[in-house]
């Protein structure tokens, strides 16, 4: 496999899996885990359950199987098959639908392996001390701390303006999300990303103080606008994004023209690398 399709491990369960770069995030055979589930090791059984319990769903309405989709990875015989995967979230939602002692387990395993916060839609407070604590743990200082979440009020209040006004699925978030970032910070979050050392590590957990400033100024900035505007729908958010984002970047760039500072760094909280310890 390569490096964008591996395996994880669950108890003795091989759950086979493909990293997404445009969206940054892993996908995971759905049959792989339904085999955990049901604690079936016979691969058609396993496809035989899913099959079923997909139909069942379907009838039911449940979008969970919706946001499922197909892709080419390689079975047990090496070759390659077309097979159900889903990202965390939703193979979250599925694990709800299936009777099994190892529900709890699987979603445990999935919040080690740092793919989701479990009850965060349930327990919003309780996934914010999670953070808080994660963050403590890894040295961030109380004020870092007070920004980013802050920076997190400002974004949930800008997505909930976008989910009220005819924006439903998070492949559009995070397109605007891109345009806003683009126009503050003149680059992708992808390139961002790069420039910071990170794979698949969250941007705003490895800002700086003044660039979670500047992208919370650029969020809040784009929902305003939105608001006054009554942008509704994709295609007329993508104005407020762009203005929004332009916004934080006219402000940056006179910071930066006032310190001789770009705003914009390199620096992560990444751990150091053996290399770097030796030094």
């Amino acid at each position: 496999m390569n490096k964008k399709n591996s395996l994880a491990i669950f108890e003795s369960f091989k759950i086979r899996r493909h990293y997404d770069e445009e969206k940054e995030k892993w996908l995971f055979s759905v049959i792989d885990i339904v085999a955990a589930l049901i604690e079936q090791p016979d691969y058609q059984t396993a496809r035989k359950y899913w099959n079923q319990l997909k139909r069942r769903l379907k009838n039911e309405g449940n979008e969970s199987v919706t946001n499922c989709h197909q892709l080419k990875l390689v079975a047990a015989d090496g070759k390659n098959y077309k097979t159900d995967v889903a990202d965390a979230e939703t193979i979250l939602r599925l694990v709800q639908s299936v009777p099994s002692k190892k529900a709890e387990p699987i979603k445990l395993w999935l919040a080690k392996v740092g793919y989701e916060r479990l009850d965060e839609m349930n327990n919003p407070e309780k996934a914010l001390n999670r953070s808080r604590e994660y963050w403590k743990k890894y040295g961030r200082s109380e004020k870092w701390i007070q920004q980013r979440m802050l920076s997190q009020e400002t974004r949930n209040k800008l997505t909930d303006y976008w989910s009220g006004h005819g924006i439903k699925k998070d492949d559009k978030f995070a397109i605007l999300t891109n345009i806003i970032h683009k126009e503050w910070s003149e680059l992708t979050v992808k390139e961002h990303k790069s420039l910071k050392g990170l794979k698949t590590q969250n941007l705003r957990d490895h800002m700086s103080e003044a660039e979670l400033i500047f992208t919370a100024l650029a969020e809040l900035s784009t929902r305003q606008i939105a608001e006054v505007e009554k942008a509704e729908g994709f295609e007329e958010n993508k104005i407020p994004a762009k203005k929004g984002g332009k916004i934080a970047k006219d402000a940056r760039k006179a910071l930066e023209q006032k310190t001789g500072k770009n705003v914009i760094t390199g620096d992560n909280f990444l751990p150091p690398t053996k290399t770097q310890k030796k030094h």
